[in-house]
């Protein structure tokens, strides 16, 4: 299996000092633990790799001993613990590490953000470094292909999305069929494991709601009534699939006028591939319908990765208001705006009159084939 250089490979490098550490999220499947092989082919010293599924391992990490963790790192200076979310306690133990083992550096990785940041986030404070590991993104495939091939190549992204193997892939029936593997096998392991919940069939109806409505403003309390269940369990559900990092919620941004819509949330999936398969729809561009929601989800979530990858903190957001003027993404940095409108086809909308009214020093920009790859991949 060929390497693709991820980003967060020098961003580790960079980040991870000497009483420290650096935790990294991710979906599962999405290469953090060939991160950390690829980073350790490049470390001089002692290591110590372990996982948080090993019995052994969770007993000694677990313990709030200092000389039994002590033992266990024993002179090595680097720890680093594969799924530390299944390890109790594990921020307090690592914050123990850290306070009395001399220049030790620790790298800890997690498919769940919301059990493995509520066991290390408050222990850690000031003591550690987040990073997230997308699905491969265009800054990363741009190093491996000419710009030709990414144009010949969108439409396979737009369909099967960007998951590490699945771009290795050669055969798009094999796609599909990985693309349902991780469906039906991984997507809501987290969930059901660390929160006990056992409505499996529910949660996948719900993505297949959300599946529908990307790039519009989602009701919990119509999708509760969908379901049979309470627009807080929807709420919940949906929180929870979020933190396990298969969908991406966007607030409506507002500053002055009555008339901007935030009270309804947006929804856009980490990968185009598995909202696909949600719905079991990997038909071409040509016969679907849905191909302007496919490219709207596919450029927010580039943009996202492009955000982390090369350390461009923002504040996200969509905006729309109750006359129907909408732009499909704002973002606030360096304290600017910057508002975004996604074009499949070959329209040519002029920025909404409320905007440029409400905002007159924000920057609006129309995104459409012609010039998506700057800004997914330019730097």
């Amino acid at each position: 299996m060929n390497y693709i250089r991820q980003r967060q490979l020098d961003n580790l490098k960079a980040t991870l000092k000497h009483g420290k550490v650096v935790v990294i999220y991710g979906a599962r499947r999405t290469g953090k633990t060939t991160l950390i092989q690829e980073f350790l082919r490049e470390e001089d010293g002692p290591y110590l790799l372990v996982s948080g599924e090993d019995i052994t391992v969770q007993g000694y990490l677990s313990s709030q001993s200092l000389e039994k963790l002590k033992e266990f790192v024993g002179k090595n200076r680097l720890l680093v613990v594969d799924e530390a979310q299944k390890v109790k306690n594990i921020g307090l133990n690592l914050k123990l590490i850290v306070d009395h083992i001399p220049d030790i550096r620790i790298v800890a990785t997690g498919s769940s953000s919301f059990d493995l940041a509520r066991s290390i986030g408050e222990p850690l404070t000031g003591r550690k470094t987040t990073l997230i590991q997308y699905p491969l993104s265009q800054l990363e495939l741009g190093a491996i292909e000419q710009r030709h091939q990414t144009e010949a190549r969108l439409e396979s992204r737009l369909i099967y999305g960007s998951y590490p193997e699945i771009v290795l892939m050669g055969d798009n029936r094999e796609r599909q069929q990985y693309l349902k593997e991780i469906v039906s096998s991984y997507l809501y392991k987290d969930i059901l494991e660390l929160e006990g919940i056992r409505q499996s069939a529910k949660i996948g109806r719900l993505l297949q709601l959300i599946a529908f409505q990307i790039g519009k403003e989602v009701s919990y309390s119509e999708l509760g009534a969908s379901l049979g269940m309470s627009k807080n369990t929807v709420d919940h559900y949906l929180d929870l699939l979020e933190k396990a990092f298969v969908i991406q919620k966007l607030g409506g941004f507002s500053r002055n006028l009555r008339s901007e819509v935030t009270k309804n949330s947006r929804y856009y999936f980490i990968d185009n591939g598995i909202r696909n398969a949600l719905i079991n729809n990997f038909n071409l561009l040509e016969l679907r319908n849905d191909t302007g929601e496919l490219w709207e989800n596919y450029l927010v979530i580039e943009r996202l990765k492009r955000q982390e990858y090369l350390r461009e903190p923002a504040n996200n957001y969509f905006w729309r208001t109750y006359s129907k003027q909408e732009l499909d993404l704002v973002e606030e940095r360096n304290g600017k705006l910057y508002g975004y409108e996604m074009k499949w086809g070959k329209a040519k909308p002029r920025p909404p009159k409320e905007w440029t009214a409400a905002y007159p020093d924000a920057e609006w920009h129309l995104l459409n084939r012609e010039n998506y790859h700057g800004f997914i991949a330019g730097e």
